[in-house]
């Protein structure tokens, strides 16, 4: 089959690009042969558990505040951000039918918070512009020459076109489709590729799962919790302020939420610190994160709050009968959340201390100091990462050296367009990956339909 544009990945990125060309072209009065070629059985696979299934899809942040958010690539997208803003891409989704709103951290969600309704929305105005959707069309491989590009397909078939954008995604969540075709692809055509590894996923505490670490310091989402892991896992954490050491150096600190779960240390904190955790173990570093569940008040305050609640319970008479060990538990439920007590005990066992005075007699002792201690910095020494299977986005890819930052187009060949996480370009979990993935997407799809124009 000969098409005008073909987009290689029916995702977030490519979708856009299809729908992007398509009406260009029909605003300027030419209606161009455009192909979404999608491996995977339906498009959209991994916007569908974006966010948890409610698809947080862009963030409402002015460029500046947008811009602090991308870690790499940030003057690279800055066109294509202002070429579709975050305020363009609610009106487009509006317009098109479907409600939106906005939470706080000017995240923006569907009204119905059903990641479904942004893929059907998007396929729907694919679709109403004339665009060709295949699925099950799984690309083997990619050639260029005489200004066309040949795309041969698992099944035997061929494409060919003039306008090829590459739309594949990177490497995270490979269930989804996303396995590395697109980078392999640029590789060959002569791009260079940044070295790629795993960004926005769960760190892994040393005792925290059972088994061995392998080299590259993955380790399996389902490989199983020990005893200090489950007793950790499910437990969240608000407002606490977590500290990355590298190599005994500070590399990062955040303050939010936090949530151990059966990968390891995640949520909105730990994501933001997974990008340089997970690079620097990959480098074969060292990486400790430091968590400060007290970050209002000094260690000296701290001290002599943990003092005087202890002197509290002491004199309330339902303590009477109380062992210290009881007593000790009290407390700490006075200072953090109850769920998280058994884990916060197992990690430091110096908070009691036994003092044997003779065969029979042994002394129990709260050490109030030490819990002070441990509020204000519970050191979490990482031994891995979750890896590609449950990593949010990928770090690297196609690098954007080769790439024009004004069209999307390769440097290296011309009509060869790049867009979405095939690229070099990654950021914090928030609607800034997928505000990222929409914009470049656009820009590649209408510099394509350009061409023709």
């Amino acid at each position: 089959m000969k098409y005008d544009i073909i987009i290689i990945g029916g995702g977030a990125s490519g979708l856009m690009a299809a729908r992007s060309a398509a009406s260009e072209a029909r605003k300027k009065g030419e209606v161009l042969r455009v192909c979404v070629l999608e491996k995977m059985p339906r498009p959209g696979r991994k916007i569908m558990i974006t966010g948890k299934g409610r698809c947080n899809f862009t963030n409402l942040k002015e460029w500046n505040g947008f811009s602090g958010h991308i870690r790499s690539g940030s003057q690279f997208v800055r066109a294509a951000w202002h070429s579709l803003t975050p305020q363009n891409l609610i009106d487009f989704f509006e317009s098109s039918g479907m409600p939106t709103v906005v939470e706080r951290g000017d995240r923006a969600f569907p009204a119905s918070y059903k990641a479904s309704d942004v893929v059907d929305t998007l396929v729907r105005e694919c679709q109403g512009a004339g665009v060709i959707i295949q699925t099950d069309a799984e690309v083997a491989s990619v050639k260029s020459g005489d200004g066309a590009f040949d795309i041969q397909l698992a099944d035997g078939t061929s494409h060919k076109c003039s306008r090829l954008i590459v739309a594949t995604g990177g490497l995270s969540y490979p269930g989804t489709g996303s396995t590395g075709d697109g980078l392999r692809w640029a590789g060959e055509l002569g791009h260079k590729i940044t070295p790629t590894f795993p960004s926005l996923t769960a760190m892994v505490p040393e005792g925290y799962k059972t088994g061995t670490v392998s080299q590259s310091r993955h380790i399996p989402r389902e490989a199983p919790l020990s005893e200090f892991g489950q007793k950790l896992c499910g437990v969240s954490l608000k407002n606490v302020s977590v500290t990355l050491q590298i190599q005994g150096s500070t590399a990062g600190e955040e303050f939010g939420d936090i949530d151990f779960t059966d990968g390891g240390i995640e949520g909105p904190v730990g994501f933001q610190l997974s990008r340089k955790a997970v690079k620097a173990m990959v480098n074969g570093s060292h990486a400790t994160l430091l968590l400060d569940l007290k970050p209002g008040v000094s260690l000296t305050e701290l001290s002599s709050r943990v003092k005087e609640i202890w002197d509290e319970i002491g004199r309330d008479p339902r303590s009477a009968r109380m062992r210290e060990k009881e007593r000790c538990r009290v407390l700490l439920g006075k200072l953090m959340p109850w769920e998280l007590i058994p884990g916060f005990s197992a990690a430091h066992p110096e908070i009691i201390t036994l003092e044997r005075r003779g065969r029979a007699d042994t002394k129990v002792w709260v050490n109030l100091v030490s819990i002070a201690k441990a509020l204000k910095e519970w050191r979490f020494e990482l031994s891995g990462y979750v890896g590609w299977e449950r990593a949010v986005v990928t770090a690297g890819g196609i690098s954007t050296d080769g790439v024009v930052p004004k069209t999307m187009e390769s440097r290296l060949i011309p009509g060869l367009y790049f867009c979405g996480e095939a690229l070099d370009i990654d950021a914090d979990t928030g609607g800034y990956n997928l505000q990222l993935a929409f914009c470049t997407g656009a820009l590649a799809g209408r510099s394509a339909a350009n061409a023709f124009c």
